[in-house]
């Protein structure tokens, strides 16, 4: 594999300290994203100059390629504000992964611009054509967080090849292919209307028999076909979109808890002491910030240890996959706990608009519908761990 040269980062970035300096103005629009399922400016243009947006992006396209615990609390701290933006800041993070999967003239054509920034929606069933050059492609796609921030969206099909079968991939089965265009050949299907992350703006859209250059197209599904060496790329897309996830609860939840705390000290019930008086509130919260902090710590410690035992080629083997996916798995459940408890003992403190509760209570009661707060990931973790996985079938 040939070196990819990369282009120039000015100083090391601090993603952490970045994400926090923005706490104020992410406060002050958080109503008008809600309302309005956008971030305004000039918000978004503050994140772009942070380079939060390209936490995960190769330092070949002008990316900080972070590591994976700084891109989880860089996360967690916005999402600990604004749970919508903090989802879209993992998006736009995870759907830079494609960058080192494309032919680096593509990538620098998209990353090129200081706002560039795909969004997609999960794959589904449609099929691309392949034609000479590169794909024709039609079709729906839903979900695609961020999609009023991107200026490229992309759509990730299975390939039929002109003899009329599924293009294959090296493990024998369909390959998923993502096509990526300029987002003007999409419209936008305005969809969203859910209980939270509203501000996400998670919505649909259509492609009608667009033409996708072959240079604008890649695979994802084979970490060893990933032109960027180093260990973050080591780490699985899934498993960094997990970590994204983990990162996007465990900050809901931090702030569902910190926000109790401070009602605690005021609040008297009825009939009642001081909440911060009551020994269960006590105990309570003590659990709440052992289970965050070590959920956390666990955590970060899993992808310390993965990043340092890395290769500079290969992917992680199916043991870590399995770690990473375990760490996230239980940072998500620890922070759903944590949030449905917070909101039970705030009361009636918790149920009116503008409560520094009820908004947060709602998007990370979203977020555990995602397919990555999936229960089902402690079986698939628990089968590695008993049986191991001599198919390495697991992907984490």
């Amino acid at each position: 594999m040939s070196t990819v040269a990369t282009l120039p980062v000015a100083s090391k970035p601090d993603p952490v300290a970045k994400a926090r300096a923005l706490g104020p103005a992410l406060a002050g629009a958080a109503d008008e994203i809600e309302r309005t399922q956008e971030i305004p400016e000039p918000l978004l243009g503050q994140l772009h100059e942070t380079r939060l947006f390209r936490m995960l992006l190769p330092r070949s396209v002008g990316g900080d390629q972070v590591e994976p615990w700084i891109y989880l609390r860089a996360v967690e701290e916005i999402a600990s504000v604004d749970g919508s933006v903090g989802w879209n800041t993992f998006v736009a993070n995870s759907s830079a992964l494609i960058a080192p999967y494309i032919p680096i003239e593509a990538a620098r054509t998209i990353y090129g611009d200081p706002r560039g920034l795909i969004a997609w929606g999960p794959p589904t069933q449609h099929r691309a054509i392949a034609a000479p050059g590169g794909y024709r492609v039609t079709g729906e796609w839903h979900f695609a967080s961020g999609s009023r921030q991107a200026n490229w969206m992309g759509a990730h099909c299975n390939v039929v090849e002109p003899d009329g079968s599924l293009r294959l991939n090296r493990f024998g089965r369909p390959t998923v292919r993502t096509l990526l265009m300029p987002k003007d050949k999409t419209t936008p299907i305005r969809d969203w209307n859910t209980i939270g992350m509203r501000g996400t703006a998670s919505e649909g859209y259509a492609i009608n028999d667009v033409f996708v250059p072959e240079e604008f197209s890649g695979t994802r599904e084979d970490p060893t076909l990933r032109r960027d060496r180093g260990p973050l790329y080591a780490f699985t897309t899934q498993g960094l979109y997990a970590i994204g996830v983990a990162g996007v609860a465990l900050g809901i939840a931090r702030a569902m808890h910190e926000a109790f705390m401070a009602l605690a000290v005021d609040k008297t019930p009825r009939a009642m002491a001081r909440l911060a008086d009551n020994p269960v509130v006590q105990s309570m919260v003590a659990r709440h910030e052992a289970a965050l902090g070590s959920a956390r710590a666990w955590l970060v410690d899993i992808l310390k240890d993965c990043w340092a035992g890395a290769d500079d080629i290969q992917p992680l083997g199916s043991a870590d996959r399995a770690r990473v996916r375990l760490g996230c798995s239980q940072a998500i459940l620890a922070s759903l706990e944590v949030a449905d408890a917070v909101y039970k003992a705030a009361g009636t403190s918790a149920i009116f608009l503008g409560t520094p509760f009820e908004r947060r209570f709602r998007d990370i009661h979203t977020l555990s519908q995602q397919i990555q707060s999936r229960e089902a990931h402690f079986e698939m973790v628990g089968k590695v761990m008993l049986n191991g996985d001599p198919e390495n079938t697991f992907l984490g």
